[in-house]
Formats: structure tokens, sequence, C-alpha cells
């Protein structure tokens, strides 16, 4: 008998996926066009959270605010190309559990490692935690598939992750303005997920 952790959902889709979109491109809007203080009460700053644990929520709603049109494009593509196809194979509610609980650890892993670095004056905003995960979940099912890089560079899905790891990993112990180690956590915390919940070896899986 399945553990309460590896309980599998009825499978049921209404696309999920297009939901989060949604949400992430209203709230831009508003934050940008209609109430500017949005983003701050949205993003997560680990001051703010030392200073008052309740903040924490902000794990979670850091995930759909974004900081300029160009970051909110290129996340919400990401997910129109990916999340549609890994919702689709795993169902609406397997896909929003997975979504939301990568995106919020992935925040909270990143509030830790900032601390333990004293940079406690950070803004962090995105869903690129989550798109990660999202990501990483799509080359575990189809690792074989072609994915073209900026529209021209043909690369396999399973290669095209292997290569964010390395470009995120080096690029952590830069500072450039980018939460590099948010993007780390997504793919860390998505592989713990497909391990432990999903119970599926996603070496085997590539090696097969």
């Amino acid at each position: 008998m399945p553990s309460i952790i590896n309980r599998k959902f009825r499978y049921t889709y209404w696309n999920a996926n297009m939901v989060i979109v949604g949400i992430n491109v209203i709230v831009f809007f508003i934050a940008n066009y209609l109430y500017p203080a949005l983003n701050f009460y949205l993003s997560m700053f680990p001051l703010r959270i030392i200073a008052d644990p309740k903040s924490c929520y902000t794990f979670l709603t850091c995930t759909f605010a974004h900081a300029s049109i160009a970051h909110l494009i290129s996340n919400m593509l990401g997910l129109l190309i990916f999340g549609t196809i890994v919702e689709r194979n795993i169902g609406s509610r397997e896909y929003l559990l997975f979504y939301l609980l990568c995106g919020t650890l992935s925040s909270a892993l990143s509030f830790v490692t900032y601390c333990l670095g004293g940079q406690y004056m950070v803004m962090l905003l995105g869903a690129s935690g989550a798109l990660y995960a999202v990501m990483l979940l799509f080359a575990v099912f189809f690792p074989n598939a072609l994915v073209y890089v900026f529209g021209i560079i043909p690369m396999r899905a399973y290669a095209l992750v292997a290569l964010y790891f390395v470009i995120e990993f080096s690029s952590s112990f830069i500072s450039d303005g980018i939460s590099h180690v948010t993007h780390l956590y997504g793919l860390i915390v998505a592989l713990l997920y497909i391990i432990i919940r999903m119970r599926i070896n996603p070496f085997r899986r590539r090696s097969s």
C-alpha cells in the first residue's frame, strides 16, 4: 500500500498551468500599472521574514511576482512550452502540488542560503524556481525530446537540463542580480519529489 507521501490523485485535467500563467500575468499588470507596492508585499525579503516570521507566506507569493516584462515573458513562455505537456501527463492536481511545492521550497531554501551568507536585503521574486522544476520533470518524461534553444539550437531535453544545472551551479558564486541559487534549488527539490513521491529513478529512465 502506498504511504500518504506516495498516494496518487485521481487523474483530472483542467489546464491548471494556464491558470498559473494567468495569475502571473494579472499580478504583473496590477503591480506595474495599478498598485506598484504589490511587488513589495509579494516578494521575499530575508530581513522581513526574520523580523516577522508571519511573512513567510512570501516563500509562495514571490513566485507570482516579476520584476520586468522580459522576466515575465521568459518564465511564462517556459511554462507554456513545458508545463502544459507535464500537466497532461500527471494530471492537474499532481501538477499543482508539484509546481507550488517546488516553487515554495526553492524560495525557502534560498532564504536559508541568503541568511547564511549575510544577504538579508535581497529581494526575491519570479517563477523561475518552479519553472526549472517543471523543466526537469519534462526531461524525465521526455529525455530525448528536441528543445530548440533561442528557437534555433536543437538540444535533447536531458542535455538542456544538465547544462542548466552546470550554469546555475557555477553562476551561484557570482553576483549579477539573478537568483541562481533559486534556480538550482528548483532542480534539486524537483529531483527529490520525482524520486520520493513519484518513485521514479530519473537516471535509470534516461539510460533505458
